[in-house]
């Protein structure tokens, strides 16, 4: 089993920086994928910023240029750096990871962290 621990939500003003941790309770040099989902009220689960092995990563298209997703390896961690914030990023943020256990593929969620953009 993995746990993931996220930390770093809160509230903040419109044009504002906030920086999102997660760290597994599994290394996560190889990896196959880890990445942050947002979920506004009302709203489906969203793929936010997504890092693949390699270092591949992708972003949702209303975060492009405004977030930037890095790692940690020593520190089994990665991190979401939300910068020029708008009141349209309050969600909920969750960390996902895929492992391997064995050949088979495994999500793992967090429990999800509160990000609040308000003035």
């Amino acid at each position: 089993q993995v746990q993931l621990v996220e930390s770093g939500g809160g509230l903040v003003q419109p044009g504002g920086s906030l920086r999102l941790s997660c760290e597994s309770s599994r290394s996560i040099f190889s990896i196959p994928s880890m990445g942050w989902y947002r979920q506004a009220p009302g709203k489906q689960r969203e793929l936010v910023a997504r890092m693949a092995s390699g270092d591949i990563t992708n972003y949702a298209a209303a975060v492009k240029g405004r977030f930037t997703i890095s790692r940690d390896n020593a520190k089994n961690t990665i991190y979401l750096q939300m910068n020029s914030l708008k009141p349209e990023d309050t969600a909920v943020y969750y960390c996902n990871a895929l492992y391997y256990n064995g050949l088979k593929l495994t999500d793992y969620w967090g429990q999800g962290t509160q990000v609040t953009v308000s003035s």
